[in-house]
């Protein structure tokens, strides 16, 4: 074994669990207790609900039902985004992983969501896989692409995912030519035309600079890429409007724009202005995990909720125009015009409604049209 990562089917085998839950097995069994229960996935706060096509995967082949909101779903504090349904030996050991693919993932789509949201009408890639173990890069970068980021940089995501990736050059490939224009002049040369010529000018001498080089020694430049770190930027903003306006006054005005290097919320929000596309890594990529739980609510059809829960299996009913959701127990009679959004994904483990990648970032991106029109952005960011 070269790389310390489980295989799937150790994840699949529920060898991936914590302890206590084996120690739980091993209880119940021996005391012949495995009570039908109802269990609910929920957080307190706010995010993209992504992760589900792992949660299928993982849960698929059980004797169990599963209900779960579509993947791209705004969900809300204290609403369950997953149900499951069956004899609690049947899934206890799966929690573990479960809440892995979920609350990493939800964490991932909702940071890209944020930045999306921030940048308006401004391109947002995804940067950041190399701060996160390899194993996972396709993972991060599904969850970014559900929660809307225009790109992802990640390679990996060709094989696994089917999204063409993308990218500029590194520094390091300037440095190993000795020379920023014979190193951008080769770009042009060799790169597949079809991808834009976007040069990075920070290498060795300031951003203007090299930038004012890109343009007047090079045929073909569609943008120039500051990838200024956060200790060497000062005002960035400044920096960024310097390099415009020697663009322009040079009768570059098409020439983009492009930022990177580790960039927080609070810089796609002071520059959206005036840059063009955000490079966006460990903000996204290494985002902290949303703290989904999965409790019992039920058992053998009666309330079971601990303190702090709330009891009985519920229904979330989505009102689209306002963005807002009710909660109500699920066999409660409801003659409301609210949606339900939670559907059955899986009856008597087979897998009876799969989601869908583009699907999950069409909705994502439906429900940020909706709080742009209802004037709510500054909730979300």
């Amino acid at each position: 074994m070269r790389f310390k990562m489980v295989s799937e089917d150790d994840i699949k085998n529920g060898i991936v669990t914590d302890k206590y839950f084996i120690w739980t097995e091993k209880v119940l069994k021996a005391k012949n207790v495995n009570p039908t229960v109802v269990a609910e996935v929920t957080t307190s706060g706010w995010g993209v609900f992504a992760g589900l096509e792992d949660a299928l995967n993982l849960l698929e082949g059980l004797p169990i039902d599963v209900y779960a909101m579509p993947e791209g779903s705004l969900f809300f504090p204290h609403e369950p985004v997953m149900t499951i349904v069956g004899k609690y030996q049947d899934f206890a050991r799966y929690e573990t992983s479960l809440l892995g693919f979920l609350c990493h993932a939800s964490a991932v789509a909702t940071q890209a969501f944020r930045f999306k949201l921030a940048a308006g009408d401004k391109r947002v890639y995804s940067f950041g896989t190399r701060r996160m173990h390899p194993a996972i890069a396709p993972a991060i970068e599904r969850a970014a692409y559900i929660g809307g980021v225009d790109g992802v940089s990640n390679y990996s995501a060709e094989k696994y995912l089917g999204l063409k990736s993308m990218g500029t050059m590194p520094h390091a490939m300037i440095i190993c030519f000795g020379n920023q224009v014979e190193a951008w002049r080769s770009f042009d040369e060799v790169v597949d035309k079809e991808v834009p010529r976007t040069m990075l000018v920070d290498t060795y001498f300031d951003e203007k600079t090299e930038a004012v080089m890109a343009v007047e020694n090079v045929e073909n430049v569609s943008g120039v890429r500051l990838d200024t770190p956060s200790s060497r930027r000062g005002k960035f903003r400044k920096i960024v409007e310097e390099v415009r306006w020697e663009l322009d006054i040079r009768g570059k005005q098409h020439v983009r724009i492009f930022v990177s290097g580790g960039l927080s919320l609070k810089d796609v929000l002071e520059l959206r202005d005036i840059v063009d596309a955000f490079g966006v890594g460990t903000a996204i990529s290494g985002a902290n995990p949303v703290d989904f739980a999965l409790d019992i609510v039920e058992r053998e059809g009666r309330f079971a909720a601990k303190r702090g829960k709330r009891g009985g299996m519920k229904q979330v009913y989505r009102h689209w125009d306002e963005l807002r959701d009710e909660v109500k127990l699920f066999r409660e009679e409801y003659s409301g015009k609210g949606e339900p959004l939670l559907r059955k994904v899986i009856e008597g483990g087979k897998i009876i409604e799969n989601t869908d990648m583009e699907k999950a970032r069409e909705l994502v991106l439906r429900q940020m049209e909706i709080i742009r029109k209802l004037g709510r952005e500054e909730e979300f960011l």
